[in-house]
């Protein structure tokens, strides 16, 4: 009786709290002075007003879509309006409120929101972000210099997405930009500004240090308190802009400047870059005026692996969170972000990529950057959602919708040609493939899965045969596919070794430590064992991170043995992970890192099965073993131009060149019956391509997130 008693005063205090929440938001008012907004910013909260007038808490939850497909650079804005339009619904399926975007986009990309959201009664908002020459940066370092040439083009750029959003504008034609005429009027959906890029420290610095008598801006909406010059150089910009809509428009909506850890208003302590935590671009010291009245708030990108202190850092790392009982350091930071700022906090991109390859690993927990199957992702990045979601933030924006083929990463972008990136798909590239969307080669399917069916496969792919054995090699815009067929040997338990042929004159005649010999030069071997210890390996000659981080960079101890032709040694295939540092705080060293990215993983690739795994590379069926190979662990620099790399040991190179080869020789050897057997290595050649064709598919994550969504707040 007595708990029952509890239970209702407590009901009733909830309520009653409530009720005064909500009657103290209709107090707030939408239209001040004849400006209008459709958000607003109230103390740590977001607000929107809904259709019924009802004044609501929204949390911003849904995806960053990019600006391009396959074949394409964001600068060509390839995407068509009927893309869009399916797309938008997809994300609207997946229980998203909320897409952002980087920069302006072409007039089909706001003509095809208007339609989507015409007839709905909740829409799907926009987040509208302002991209900044990265070039520009990169030679001026400082937003005033060469006569104010970044901010001026910050402020123009901003200013035409305002007359954009009321469907008001023609932009002429400009190489790398959006060009048109605007005329749907979307300024009912843009939810809030999200100005700028993830600031380089060099840039913040260069503009502080060029211009120490800009410390102070005085604006009619925004205005700063103790800002540095690049924090001064912003708040003009955003002032700017307020002032051109609510003059011109008679609106205004809530403003926000992109940030991420590396520039955010925290000390990192056990952080060992001195570049991740050299300055802060401190969004607390630019304040809005009443006038302003839509407000401001705080927009990062948070992801779990980056930088180090996101690794390393004492108090994040012991911090245990009270839903899981186990140590989460992102919601640390997170809590700890939220509360040094006086404004919401928009978490504006996490994510985790469904990438092959790796670039950092977070000895915590395991969300890495890379190396998770696509089932793992969804899993991963709903877990960071939701330890956003128990937070004060504002909202959770995923990155990002769709994979994106031309991004780069830093410990596999030696290795191949930049200008041809978006023409294949790059698995050892984590950038590409943060997205729930895939881009798969092939119109409708990919014609090869390691799935343990070869009815893809027919006569024309074999390269040899001997009776009892046959090579099969095709290829498509991410791997090399190989099938070794037998009707008379249990190739299960059989180790088979595949000599590759990828460059003239170099390689080596035989593996002695496997007793194998060749009967061609290999430059690479596939040793396929089972379910377990399955691998591609080098020739020492040919390893190209061994010859860049040992020879160029001089990060790792260079062999003893001189590096020569035909040696006979094949070595695992790696990838870097970390140079060695120290952290500060506890004097820990942290040794260079890398991993076996040759290492195979044994699983079904075929999305359709139920034992689908997104990061396999061999299967067996009865009577044969389907293998595919990433084109970049053949030194393959650009399939689509067949350019590999080319010999590195001449003329002490800094850099990798390309040459196009002529086909790989690809031959089979084994052990049956105590006795070698040996398939005569032969060519295969494939056809270069300039047009990409695919098809869209949706990632397992998707499912996942759209379930997590659909129970968010």
């Amino acid at each position: 009786m007595k708990k029952a008693i509890i239970i209702t005063i407590i009901i009733s205090i909830v309520s009653i709290i409530s009720i005064a929440l909500i009657l103290k938001r209709q107090k707030i008012k939408f239209i001040q002075n004849n400006i209008e907004t459709i958000a607003m910013v109230h103390k740590k909260e977001f607000l929107f007003q809904g259709s019924d007038g009802e004044i609501n808490q929204l949390f911003l939850k849904g995806v960053n879509v990019g600006a391009t497909i396959p074949g394409t650079f964001p600068g060509e804005l390839a995407i068509t309006k009927a893309t869009y339009l399916r797309w938008f619904e997809l994300i609207y399926e997946m229980n998203a409120n909320v897409i952002r975007v980087y920069t302006t986009m072409k007039p089909d990309f706001y003509e095809a929101l208007a339609e989507f959201n015409a007839n709905k009664v909740e829409p799907l908002y926009l987040l509208q972000g302002v991209w900044i020459n990265e070039n520009s940066i990169s030679t001026l370092s400082d937003a005033y210099a060469s006569n104010g040439q970044i901010i001026n083009e910050f402020i123009q750029d901003t200013v035409d997405l305002v007359d954009i959003f009321h469907g008001n504008k023609t932009l002429p034609e400009r190489l790398g930009f959006a060009s048109g005429i605007y005329t749907a009027d979307v300024s009912k959906y843009v939810i809030g500004w999200v100005l700028g890029i993830e600031w380089s420290p060099d840039f913040v610095i260069g503009t502080n240090e060029a211009n120490p008598n800009k410390n102070t801006y005085v604006g009619e909406y925004i205005y700063t308190n103790n800002a540095s010059p690049f924090e001064v150089f912003l708040a003009e910009v955003g002032d700017t802009v307020l002032r051109y809509e609510a003059t011109n428009y008679l609106m205004t909506r809530p403003l926000s400047f992109t940030n991420w850890l590396t520039t955010d208003l925290l000390t990192h302590r056990n952080e060992p870059d001195s570049k991740e935590d050299m300055v802060s671009v401190n969004t607390e010291n630019i304040k809005t005026t009443k006038k302003a009245f839509a407000g401001m708030f705080a927009s990062y990108h948070i992801y779990p692996y980056y930088p180090e202190f996101m690794n390393y850092e004492t108090k994040y790392q012991e911090w245990i969170d009270p839903a899981t009982n186990e140590p989460n350091p992102y919601k640390a930071y997170l809590i700890d972000l939220i509360d040094k700022h006086s404004v919401p906090v928009l978490v504006a991109e996490f994510g985790l990529p469904s990438s092959r390859g790796i670039t950092h690993e977070n000895p915590t927990n395991g969300y890495n950057q890379g190396g998770h199957t696509e089932a793992e992702q969804g899993q991963m990045v709903a877990e960071l959602y939701r330890s956003i979601e128990e937070t004060d933030a504002i909202g959770a924006l995923i990155f990002s919708w769709q994979d994106e083929w031309f991004k780069r990463t830093w410990n596999t972008m030696d290795f191949d040609l930049s200008w041809r990136r978006p023409f294949w798909s790059n698995v050892e590239t984590n950038e590409q493939f943060f997205g729930l969307l895939a881009f798969d080669p092939g119109e409708e399917v990919i014609e090869h899965h390691v799935d343990g069916d070869i009815s893809e496969w027919s006569g024309q792919d074999i390269i040899s045969n001997n009776g009892n054995i046959s090579i099969s090699v095709d290829s498509d815009y991410r791997y090399l596919y190989l099938m070794i067929q037998s009707d008379v040997i249990d190739l299960n338990n059989k180790e088979i070794y595949i000599p590759i042929d990828t460059i003239p004159n170099q390689g080596n005649d035989a593996w002695p430590d496997a007793g194998v010999v060749f009967d061609a030069q290999a430059d690479f071997v596939i040793k396929i064992s089972g379910e377990n210890d399955s691998k591609i390996v080098v020739d020492r000659y040919y390893d190209s991170t061994e010859y860049l981080y040992a020879e160029v960079l001089d990060l790792i101890n260079s062999p003893l043995v001189e590096r020569t032709k035909n040696t006979g040694i094949f070595q695992p295939i790696t990838h870097v992970l970390s140079a060695e540092f120290t952290l500060p705080e506890t004097g820990t060293k942290i040794p260079f890192s890398m991993y076996e990215a040759g290492k195979l993983r044994y699983g079904n690739s075929n999305p359709d099965s139920s034992n689908y795994d997104s990061l396999a590379d061999y299967y067996f069926g009865e009577s044969f073993v389907e293998i595919r190979i990433p084109w970049l662990l053949l030194n393959v620099m650009d399939p689509s131009t067949k350019q590999i790399i080319s010999d590195f040991n001449t003329g002490n190179q800094t850099e990798f060149t390309s040459e196009m080869t002529s086909g790989f020789n690809i031959g089979l050897t084994f052990i049956d019956d105590q006795q070698w057997v040996n398939l005569s290595s032969h060519l295969y050649d494939w056809e270069s391509w300039d047009v990409v064709i695919y098809h869209e598919r949706l990632k397992a994550s998707y499912r996942i997130l759209q379930e997590v969504l659909e129970k968010s707040r």
